[in-house]
């Protein structure tokens, strides 16, 4: 831990003892999440060593064991010297003009602060558990309210995951399926092309006349030239992964993207899951169930790409 987080405390309990409400010991940001986590407000505390009224305040209102038991309880209590580090940098956003310095504040989103009431100047320990326990009530209903729409919000967020997890299976469980039907009509068709081609060479015939021949010999290559030119060509896509692993990997440019997501599966990495996505670098593109059923060549990764596997 470093000195300046100590820096209160040390400073609170030289000059006035132990009896004091539970002060953590961390950043302020870090109290924030601890307030969050559990669901309660913070009280903050800035103490101006040098101020006439700060041996009353500390003695006998911090020091009252009606105060130490009431915020024990019910708040995240955090505490710094006015004149230095974070508690210098708070007493200038607060515009503090008065100690002793306590305010109840909350986590507000996107890690801002929301300061819902400031007490400065001497009070005794009951005029601040009423002050508190007023707070408490006044703010408390709304502070429930948009944590619970925090939370609905992460519902949401966490459900339309799972759907488009559900999706995913669903499209890579179909291609499969489809996959499979190809092969065996693919394997039916070899296997009576065989059998026609076995049976055709037990037949005794009658030779070709030798200018039928030639034609049969030259038309030949020709089919099989077409049919060379008709294959898709390769793409290559290299795939980096969060632990900083490379893999290079081949496929068709008439691929779906849905075959890069099977060949990551088949590797069977650990920490790489089904939920994650895949980002182009440049141009940089996103892709995810959505972007399944292209082909290699119109998600423009033909003839090579760079992706960055990212885990949701």
């Amino acid at each position: 831990m470093v000195q300046e987080e100590w820096a209160f405390l040390a400073s609170l309990e030289q000059e006035y003892g132990t009896n004091h409400p539970f002060f953590y010991v961390c950043r302020f940001m870090d109290a924030l999440k601890m307030a969050q986590e559990e669901h309660k407000f913070i009280f903050l505390y800035l103490q101006s060593p040098e101020h006439q009224f700060t041996p009353f305040f500390c003695r006998e209102t911090l020091g009252s064991e009606l105060v130490v038991q009431f915020l024990d309880a019910n708040f995240i209590s955090w505490g710094a010297l006015a004149n230095r580090g974070e508690g210098f940098h708070l007493a200038s956003t607060l515009r503090v003009s008065n100690f002793p310095f306590c305010a109840v504040v909350a986590p507000a989103s996107a890690g801002n602060l929301a300061v819902l009431r400031q007490i400065e100047g001497p009070v005794s320990p009951a005029e601040l558990v009423e002050i508190l326990q007023r707070t408490m009530e006044e703010q408390g209903l709304a502070f429930d309210s948009a944590r619970a729409n925090e939370e609905e919000k992460r519902r949401a967020d966490r459900k339309l995951r799972e759907e488009q997890d559900v999706a995913y299976v669903t499209a890579l469980q179909r291609d499969q399926e489809k996959e499979k039907l190809r092969s065996f009509a693919s394997e039916q068709r070899v296997s009576k092309a065989a059998s026609a081609s076995n049976s055709s060479n037990q037949e005794k015939t009658k030779p070709l006349p030798l200018k039928q021949q030639n034609n049969q010999i030259k038309d030949g290559p020709r089919a099989g030239g077409a049919m060379h030119k008709g294959n898709a060509q390769e793409t290559k896509i290299l795939i980096r992964f969060p632990n900083g692993e490379r893999r290079e990997h081949s496929f068709l440019s008439t691929d779906k993207v849905q075959a890069i997501f099977r060949y990551i599966n088949s590797l069977g990495l650990p920490g790489v899951g089904g939920n994650y996505r895949l980002i182009s670098n440049f141009p940089r593109k996103v892709f995810s169930v959505d972007q399944m059923g292209m082909t290699l060549t119109e998600a423009g990764l033909h003839p090579k790409a760079s992706m960055f596997l990212e885990l949701l």
